[in-house]
């Protein structure tokens, strides 16, 4: 869920700085102003996402976005589209691909293998849950990151590391995709973002039309079936929020919006996300909803926090900027952990169980800051000292 959860990539800054197109194209060696209310947000997302897998009670208010938690997994493929072209969407033939994609490995495998190693205790549950030619197949595509093309063993070792798969395929086709002729004119861009945002909602639509697999009364979290598991956990269903992402920044450099403008856009985002929890998400197809219903809602905001006022201030506060670094980590790390926590019994272990799982969460987030300052970054630093040909454009001093 980071997006993207998982692209985080320059380092976010403590204090929001104005956002306006540049009045002539940038160069590659530009560095654009950081945007540290989309590193807040990512914290909060990747917080939601551990509380719609462990939900604790009395949430109160709170709990119609963590009992749809689900719906920010999208979010953070759309994040990471926008991020992308925000740093790299002017380059065009000028970024290097191989670069491009060893800045990406260097980034997101080292975190993916060190939970695969910390988790291979589990193989033991996957062995006795699945059949075993399922279990062979699951064993030999986890590690090479392919798992979330096959349905059936798309949440294999792991759970939530099919999100890698379809961010693997993404960042592959980043390089080409920013070459396209996208369109200049913001009237343009805002209609390619709509008719992206249908198209993507088409294959859920047309499910929920046909029903191919009978299914009597609702669909829900629950539901599971071969299409139902495609449509969730593979690459493909994800390509158009990812590619609204990319919209959205090439809308971003299109647009020149004042703080305040940037500020009534963020206001409004927020009511209308609100709105949609409180009231009508219950009401709303669950495959709509998990297939990228709120895109245009999402968009917006980030469109509005990519700016300095009071909304996106609150957004960088410098707890959240903190735990926003790691939140790759935070993500990868807190479904099996959060098990192998409560498995070996460590909350009763050191007698303070009545703290859990709060206690659980805690740990989590120390660990996840943890393996982002001691392996995430080390090991990031060490594969593109050794096989990047520009390492000082790729790894900026902090």
């Amino acid at each position: 869920m980071n997006a993207s959860i998982l692209e985080a990539e320059p380092r976010q800054a403590a204090n929001p700085q104005a956002v306006q197109p540049s009045a002539s194209p940038p160069t590659s060696a530009v560095r654009r102003p950081q945007l540290p209310a989309l590193t807040g947000i990512r914290t909060l997302l990747a917080i939601f996402i551990i509380l719609f897998h462990f939900t604790p009670p009395h949430l109160g208010l709170l709990y119609p976005f963590i009992d749809n938690g689900y719906v920010f997994v999208g979010v953070f493929f759309l994040i990471s589209g926008y991020v992308l072209t925000y740093n790299y969407g002017d380059r065009g033939k000028a970024l290097s691909k191989r670069e491009f994609w060893l800045a990406r490995f260097s980034r997101l495998y080292p975190v993916y293998f060190l939970v695969l190693i910390l988790s291979f205790s589990m193989l033991r549950e996957e062995w006795h849950a699945r059949p075993h030619g399922e279990f062979w197949q699951g064993l030999i595509l986890t590690p090479l990151v392919l798992q979330g093309w096959s349905p059936s063993v798309a949440t294999f070792w792991n759970t939530v590391a099919w999100t890698l798969t379809s961010e693997c395929v993404l960042y592959f086709a980043f390089p080409w995709v920013i070459r396209f002729p996208w369109p200049k004119r913001p009237g343009s861009l805002i209609l390619l973002l709509i008719t992206l945002w249908v198209i993507g909602l088409l294959p859920h639509s047309l499910y929920l039309y046909l029903n191919p697999d009978h299914i009597i009364g609702p669909i829900d979290r629950y539901s599971s079936t071969p299409l139902i598991r495609f449509l969730k956990y593979t690459p493909l269903p994800y390509i158009c929020t990812f590619l609204s992402g990319v919209t959205l920044g090439k809308l971003q450099h299109a647009l020149i919006l004042t703080p305040r403008q940037r500020f009534i856009l963020s206001i409004l985002s927020l009511l209308a996300v609100g709105i949609f929890f409180y009231t009508l998400v219950l009401r709303a197809p669950y495959l709509l909803v998990h297939g990228g219903l709120m895109t245009p809602i999402f968009a917006a905001l980030v469109l509005g926090l990519s700016g300095p006022h009071p909304i996106s201030s609150l957004f960088s506060w410098r707890p959240l900027l903190l735990i926003g670094e790691s939140s790759y980590c935070l993500y990868l790390l807190h479904f099996n952990v959060f098990q192998l926590i409560h498995t070996y019994h460590v909350p009763e272990r050191i007698h303070l169980a009545a703290l859990d799982p709060w206690l659980s969460y805690a740990i989590l987030i120390v660990l996840a800051l943890a393996v982002f300052h001691f392996v995430e970054i080390p090991a990031r630093k060490a594969i593109l000292r050794r096989f990047s040909r520009k390492y000082r454009d790729l790894v900026p001093a902090s």
